[in-house]
């Protein structure tokens, strides 16, 4: 969950450098693939942590 963290602070940071700094768009791009990239982190980690804690029959 940390790592998920970081990623969308970091996707942030570089998307607000992005979109202010005059000349420096790509920031902003790779900002936004950082965010997808967390969010698809997120998604596997909470499928494959929701398969390890089934109850026991």
């Amino acid at each position: 969950m940390t790592l998920f963290l970081i990623l969308v602070i970091a996707a942030m940071v570089l998307g607000i450098i992005g979109a202010v700094a005059e000349g420096l768009f790509y920031l902003l791009v790779i900002g936004i693939v950082v965010f997808i990239a967390a969010l698809v982190y997120l998604a596997l980690h909470l499928r494959t942590s929701g398969r390890r804690h089934h109850p026991l029959r």
